[in-house]
Formats: C-alpha cells, sequence, structure tokens
C-alpha cells in the first residue's frame, strides 16, 4: 500500500506541471481567439461604417484605432477647436471615438432640421448621452422613445399650459427677491465681486421645487440635503460621461464614483417618492370629501405633481407613481440647471455691454413706472422686447446644452444627397449650429439685434435652438424663457453689472466650460452694485 501511494505521489508530481502547462495554454488560447474575434467584429464594423458615411467629410484623426477620440476637449480650447471645425466643414462631418462609436456631427439647419423633425416613431435617444441619467430620470419623456415618448408628451402637455404658467410667475418673482435680498446683504459687507452659479443654481431649484412639489427648501438661506444630492448627481453624471470606461455599467457601479451616485440616488428617489405619495393620498381625501358635499376650507394651488397625478390619456388612463416620479425628476434636472446656466450667461452678457444693459434696464423701468412694488406680472412679459432679444441672442452666443444626439430605425436622407445609415448615432452639435459663420454673421459677438422680429436668419426653423430640443420637443421652453424674462428684469432693476474678477484665474477673463450645461472654469463672477431704483426713476422723469 505505501509503494502504491508513492508511486501515485511520484506520478502527480510528473503530471502538474504538464497538467498546468495545458491548461494555460487552453486559457491563452480561448482568450486569443476572443481577442482577435473582437478585433475582426471592430475591423468589419469600423470599414462598414467608414464605406457607409464616405459621403461626409472626415477631419484628420489621431491614430486609426483611437479615431478622433480626444482631440476635442470639454475646454474652452475645445469650444474653439469646434469653431474651426465648423468653419471648415460648414455643415457636418464623420466623426470617431475609439473602436466603438461612429458619429455624424451636424452643425447647420437644413442638416439639423430632418433629424430633430423626424417622427418618434423612427427616433432613437441615444445612449451615448442619456444612457448615464436613466438611473436618475427612469422612462422620463426626456429619455423615451416612439409611443412611449408621444403618450408621455401628450399627458405632460397640460403642466405648461398658459394658465399653469401664469401662477408659477409669483414664485419666480419671490424667488428672485430671495437672492436679490442676499446680494444687498453681502454687498453690504464689502462682497460685491459674486460668483454668479452658486447663487443662480440655488434660486432656480428653489423655484423648482416650489413649482413642482409646493416646497419650500428655504436652499437659498441653508443648506438641503435634497438640493446637495441634485447638485452632485449633475456633478457625476459629467464626470461619468468624461470618462469613456465609465459608459459601461459593470465597470462604472464597481468604482467608488459609481458608489456615490447610488448613495446619492437614493437620496433624491427617496424624498420624490414621499411626495408623490402622499400627494395621491391627499388628492384621494379630498375626492371623497368631495363626494360627501362637504366643501374644503382651502384651495391650495395645484402644482407639477398635482396635475400629472389628475392627467389622464385618450383611454383615461393615468401615469403610475414611478412615471410621477420620473417625471418630476427630469423637470427638477432639466429645469434648475439649464436655466440657470442661461440666466448667468445673460447676465455676463449684460455686464460685458454696457449700452445694452442700460437699454433693458430703462425698458424695465418704464414698465415699472408708477407701481408701489417691483414684481412681474404675467401680461408684462411681452412689454420686455429688448430684454426678450438680449436673452435669446445670449441663449444663442453660449447655448446651455451643447449638443443632442439621436440615432434613427431607417436610414435618413440629408442634404446633397447624404445618407445616414439607421442606427448611426448623430450628434446635433447645437453650439456649432448657433456658431456657423454661413448661418449667422459674426457668429462670436454679441448682437441682440439679430432677434428683431424683421430679421429672417433669426426666424429659419432651427437656425436658434434654445433649449436643446427644438421648438417641437421642447414642452419647457415657455416655463424657461418665462423664468428668464423676469429673474433678468428684477435684476437689472436693482443692480448695475460690471465682468468681475476670477480668483482662480486673477482676471476677469471667462474660460467657457461645456459640461451637461454650459458653465467656466473657477465660476462665473461679476461685480454688483446695487441701485436705488426710486432715484433713477427720478433721474429718467427729468
Amino acid at each position: 500500500m505505501l509503494i502504491f501511494l508513492s508511486a501515485m505521489a511520484l506520478l502527480h508530481s510528473v503530471l502538474s506541471p504538464v497538467l498546468s502547462w495545458m491548461c494555460l495554454c487552453s486559457l491563452m488560447y480561448i482568450f486569443g481567439t476572443g481577442l482577435l474575434a473582437v478585433v475582426a467584429v471592430l475591423t468589419v464594423r469600423k470599414v462598414w461604417y467608414s464605406h457607409r458615411l464616405s459621403c461626409f467629410s472626415k477631419p484628420p484623426a489621431n491614430s486609426w484605432l483611437l479615431g478622433h477620440l480626444g482631440q476635442i476637449q470639454s475646454t474652452e480650447e475645445g469650444l474653439q477647436q469646434m469653431d474651426d471645425l465648423v468653419k471648415t466643414y460648414k455643415h457636418s462631418c464623420y466623426w470617431v471615438l475609439g473602436p466603438f462609436y461612429h458619429l455624424v456631427r451636424l452643425f447647420h439647419p437644413d442638416y439639423v432640421k430632418p433629424l430633430l423633425m423626424a417622427p418618434a416613431s423612427m427616433t432613437v435617444k441615444n445612449g451615448l448621452i442619456y444612457h448615464h441619467l436613466q438611473p436618475w430620470l427612469g422612462h422620463s419623456v426626456l429619455i423615451s422613445n416612439g409611443e412611449v415618448w408621444s403618450r408621455k408628451r401628450r399627458l405632460l402637455t397640460p403642466a405648461f399650459h398658459f394658465d399653469i404658467l401664469k401662477s408659477y410667475i409669483t414664485i419666480f418673482n419671490s424667488s428672485s427677491k430671495i437672492m436679490h435680498d442676499k446680494w444687498c446683504r453681502l454687498v453690504a459687507e464689502g462682497k460685491t465681486n459674486l460668483e454668479m452659479f452658486d447663487h443662480v443654481s440655488l434660486m432656480t431649484l428653489d423655484s423648482l421645487l416650489k413649482c413642482a412639489f409646493s416646497y419650500d427648501s428655504n436652499c437659498q438661506e441653508s443648506p438641503s440635503e435634497y438640493v446637495s444630492a441634485i447638485v452632485q448627481l449633475c456633478d457625476l453624471v459629467t464626470q461619468r460621461h468624461h470618462n469613456i470606461l465609465h459608459h459601461w455599467d459593470w465597470i462604472y457601479w464597481k468604482t467608488q464614483q459609481g458608489k456615490l451616485f447610488k448613495q446619492t440616488l437614493n437620496i433624491v428617489h427617496r424624498f420624490s417618492r414621499d411626495v408623490v405619495q402622499k400627494r395621491r393620498a391627499l388628492l384621494k381625501a379630498q375626492r371623497e370629501i368631495t363626494q360627501c358635499e362637504v366643501a374644503p376650507t382651502s384651495q391650495r394651488r395645484k402644482d407639477f405633481v398635482d396635475i400629472l397625478l389628475l392627467t389622464r390619456d385618450e383611454d383615461g388612463q393615468g401615469l403610475t407613481d414611478e412615471e410621477i416620479q420620473a417625471e418630476a425628476n427630469t423637470f427638477m434636472f432639466a429645469g434648475h440647471d439649464t436655466t440657470a446656466s442661461a440666466i448667468c450667461w445673460t447676465l455676463y452678457n449684460l455686464a460685458r455691454h454696457e449700452h445694452y444693459q442700460e437699454k433693458c434696464r430703462q425698458e424695465v423701468m418704464d414698465l415699472m413706472e408708477g407701481r408701489d412694488g417691483h414684481e412681474i406680472k404675467w401680461e408684462d412679459l411681452p412689454k420686455l422686447p429688448f430684454t426678450t432679444m438680449c436673452i435669446k441672442e445670449s441663449l444663442r452666443l453660449h447655448t446651455p446644452v451643447q449638443a443632442v444626439s439621436r440615432s434613427y430605425t431607417q436610414d435618413m436622407v440629408l442634404p446633397g444627397n447624404r445618407t445616414v445609415p439607421a442606427g448611426t448615432v448623430c450628434l446635433v452639435s447645437i453650439y456649432g449650429t448657433h456658431h456657423n459663420p454661413i448661418v449667422w454673421t459674426n457668429p462670436n459677438e454679441f448682437d441682440p439685434h439679430r432677434f428683431d422680429p424683421g430679421n429672417k436668419m433669426s426666424q429659419a426653423s432651427h437656425a436658434f435652438i434654445p433649449f436643446s430640443s427644438g421648438p417641437r420637443n421642447c414642452i419647457g421652453q415657455k416655463f424657461a424663457m418665462t423664468e428668464l424674462q423676469v429673474v433678468v428684469a428684477l435684476t437689472l432693476l436693482r443692480f448695475r453689472l460690471t465682468p468681475g474678477v476670477n480668483p482662480e484665474l486673477g482676471s476677469s477673463r471667462v474660460r467657457r466650460l461645456p459640461q451637461i450645461v454650459l458653465r467656466a472654469e473657477g465660476g462665473l463672477w461679476l461685480q454688483l452694485e446695487p441701485l436705488n431704483t426710486l432715484r433713477l426713476n427720478k433721474q429718467s422723469e427729468e
């Protein structure tokens, strides 16, 4: 027995290295075969795209493998490179990001229009941008496609009816006043050089919480866990978008950023879920009271969540709690950051152009003449034509959202008989369209007269896309424009603006920073001088 065991041990010692080597060789063979298959698939895919997209000009690339990856960074220099790209290729070009993404970049109204006007049934909001938002926003109207998108858009439309917006304008006035009073206190303390994004973002969040949830967070004066979570999620989505390895969920959720995203997301979802569930219970109780013919003691203004809970489609079906939560989260996300960016850049452009600022201020003062308080009313908005022109020109020059991505379930034919194959990612460059020199004269200059009612170029279809998805799809555009008009008008009524000093750069120079929305490196700093509006009114009368 002992001899047998010894023999087995000897045999094991001899065969183990051989078996281990064979196992290693097998693993290497499987890995090598898999790698070769991946390379072959990517090569065939690249050749196929190169052939099908040969009708589009292709800028010089870094390498065969990386393509144009990293050539245009999300920096001031990157935007300047984009200007050069638009000047060179005029309407579109073929763009490759590593071995995975093959894009067509478009930056001319004639090329953008057929894509943004394509039927919802054949339009796909491509995962290049929207996939990163889905854990937060679910299958909301911003992300959904086809019939799902069409149904949700129909159900959401009543939430942006003029009668609803009229009730929101009081909130815009009060939130602006809170921000302006805080500015006056800071100026009195000698802090006249202020960073706009910090203040304006809190103000737009404050307004949205009141409009969406009837919730007074007091976030402009004291910290709010929910507001901090919203801001952090925006930053995390931006960071993920810029790291191509984090585009894959199975990598991202294992990283520290991915884990932090989930933790922060729980805060936001818990808040919106609680509001929706409590509001549904409240509406149910109110219906029961009505059925019992007992009049309610008070009539509360309907907010965004109320309207979503009450809306019904043609079959009498409403939105589920999960769908309402997704739309409410989308309203908060899409409504605060884009509007804050638009307000900040409008104030910046007016600070740089004192004569336009004074003309806007005089327009607002004339409107307010003879009134006791300083509050913009719904019927005042059409009486601010030049201020509105300045807002639109700022939206063109400093577009809050730089681009949107789409793909299509069938081939799309563009001018010049150029065809985008089905499934190809189309990157609609709003920035490129707004800065295209064959569309706009001197596109990098601030000139509000472009938006004079008689200017044909500003009226051209899809030459101006202020809120990311074109005039047909952007149901929140009137909401954003209303808030912009109110905040800009009231700000000019109370403050004179001049360019401030960026402590990080040590100068008044501003470097644009394209993230989810357009920001500025180190912040956007303005110098504020409070105005005695009564004195100004007397001067204007003299």
